[in-house]
């Protein structure tokens, strides 16, 4: 399953658009590699979401199409959240426009 769908199946976020748009700004990790909308989720595998400032971390248990409300949770374990600074999200989106111009770190 695509990682835009897995999160809103599993309702770890609300809209799969949301998931989609989070992929493409790299703020999704799938054992610690940034990855695009399409990348398919598997059991075992850890991903990481940051949104806002708000960092979760998940373990992957199951991967299927369609789950009922009270059974969403049922798919992954939360391995961590946290917040995290304005500051640090600052310096992460001033390394994204470098990378997209071309510049190094």
């Amino acid at each position: 399953m695509r990682i835009d769908k897995y999160l809103k199946v599993s309702r770890i976020l609300k809209r799969r658009a949301v998931s989609k748009e989070l992929a493409l700004n790299r703020r999704i990790e799938i054992n610690g590699k940034t990855v695009k909308p399409s990348h398919e989720v598997n059991a075992g595998d850890i991903i990481s979401v940051t949104y806002g400032t708000r960092k979760i971390t998940v373990r992957v248990l199951t991967v299927q199409e369609a789950k009922r409300k009270k059974d969403a949770a049922d798919m992954y374990e939360l391995i961590s959240e946290e917040r995290i600074s304005e500051p640090v999200l600052k310096e992460e989106a001033q390394n994204d426009i470098k990378r997209e111009e071309g510049e190094p770190e």
